[in-house]
């Protein structure tokens, strides 16, 4: 990598706010996946889509059709409900399901946890982001407990969003729903890719975005923003300097012509003024903080998409655990549909060779693919399928959706 290159790449990253970046210290092994049950479908209509805005119009007339026959009855907390239990609140969590048609058998015995009503919750969960085990807990109970009027004014804010967004699509282009945790990749209406993806934490904001990816980077440097290296990193080198080098992260003083690098064994880490006398460059490889791939798009902000070497995360529902930027599940899958758009020659196989070069590449395109970060809450399938998620940044005003909180 020339110092030009270099020097060019941490012009435009270097000392953004760290709420920008990745927080490259979560635990490596929180949050793994449980086992899995068997998935339930998914539409291959975009969420981003014009075919979107009808059935959103549908859904906010149904709800307030049962706002005005009094709403959904309340369910009582208590220990966990699943398959074979017999317990009272079944029959709360029924008369739920059955107002918002997830439950539609009628029962044999009300009580009674059957696989009918596993199926309902099941059914229930996945539409509104929770755990599709088919198990009522605490969190399930909380969704369900959210007013009816809660969710029409959320429907109604998201019909806002997505018909601001909707006119600007074009034919091919990716959607990030940062409320949803997912990327979507469309081309002429249908989802060709879809992964979840890991967003900023409430205090480091992804932020809403509409831009063009217009380059992907190829075992990508990482320059450490200096209030990262400053609150997340100087307390381990204090303890013990080796941490850089485990990390691959190098001290580098000066720019282009004048740029040196500094061996850490020989700075005073205790000088109060050291985050204005050197920065940091972590080098490509399997540790690096934004993984083997980052996929760039203008904006002022400094945010990207791109891989990580933390992939437990992904397992968890709520995946807001980034410094702002937006971590891919199978980042090489979105890398490899963004390429093939513009050469044929970019397949599979390329893209996972010059991953596994381990060298710095950044290739542009030559067409570049719009690409939409939106906050949606709320939205609805074209077989009606009505769909909640979390309000994790508050951005809906006094709309309280969160069942995390419960």
């Amino acid at each position: 990598m020339s110092s030009e290159t270099a020097h060019a790449e941490a012009t435009a990253n270097y000392g953004q706010d760290q709420t920008h970046w990745v927080d490259p210290w979560q635990a490596q092994g929180e949050g793994a996946a449980t086992d899995a049950l068997p998935p339930m479908p998914r539409s291959t209509v975009p969420v981003l889509s014009e075919r979107a805005l009808l059935p959103i119009t549908h859904a906010i007339e149904k709800y307030r059709e049962i706002a005005n026959r009094g709403g959904w009855g309340y369910v009582a907390s208590g220990e966990r409900l699943e398959l074979g239990v017999r317990d009272p609140r079944v029959a709360q969590v029924r008369a739920r399901l059955a107002a918002t048609n997830d439950l539609t058998v009628p029962a044999q015995d009300a009580e009674l946890y059957d696989a009918n009503v596993y199926e309902a919750v099941r059914r229930y969960q996945m539409r509104n982001g929770l755990e599709p085990d088919g198990i009522v807990g605490r969190r399930t109970i909380a969704a369900m407990n959210v007013r009816v009027q809660t969710r029409i004014r959320q429907l109604e804010l998201n019909l806002r969003r997505l018909s601001a967004t909707v006119p600007k699509l074009e034919g091919r282009y990716v959607f990030v729903n940062i409320a949803g945790q997912e990327v979507e990749a469309v081309n002429n209406g249908e989802v060709e890719f879809r992964e979840p993806v890991i967003v900023g934490k409430q205090d480091r904001q992804t932020p809403e975005i509409t831009s063009h990816v217009t380059s992907v980077t190829f075992n990508p440097y990482w320059y450490v923003p200096k209030s990262i290296a400053m609150a997340d990193m100087l307390p381990k080198i204090r303890a013990n300097p080796d941490y850089l080098r485990r990390q691959g992260i190098r001290v580098l003083q000066g720019w282009d012509a004048n740029i040196r690098e500094l061996n850490p064994q020989q700075i005073d880490w205790s000088n109060p003024r050291i985050n204005e006398a050197y920065y940091f460059r972590q080098d490509p490889g399997p540790g690096n903080s934004l993984g083997s791939l980052k996929i760039n798009f203008p904006n002022g902000q400094a945010i990207f998409l791109h891989d990580t070497p933390t992939k437990t995360l992904f397992g968890r529902q709520e995946r807001n655990f980034s410094s702002g930027c937006v971590r891919v599940q199978n980042v090489r899958g979105l890398v490899t549909w963004l390429m093939q758009g513009d050469s044929a020659e970019w397949d599979e196989t390329r893209v996972a060779r010059s991953v596994d070069s381990r060298q710095y590449r950044n290739v542009s395109l030559t067409m570049p693919v719009p690409i939409y970060l939106v906050y949606l809450t709320a939205w609805v399938t074209p077989e009606g399928v009505v769909n909640f998620r979390d309000d994790v940044y508050d951005r809906d005003g006094s709309v309280n959706t969160s069942a995390l909180e419960n």
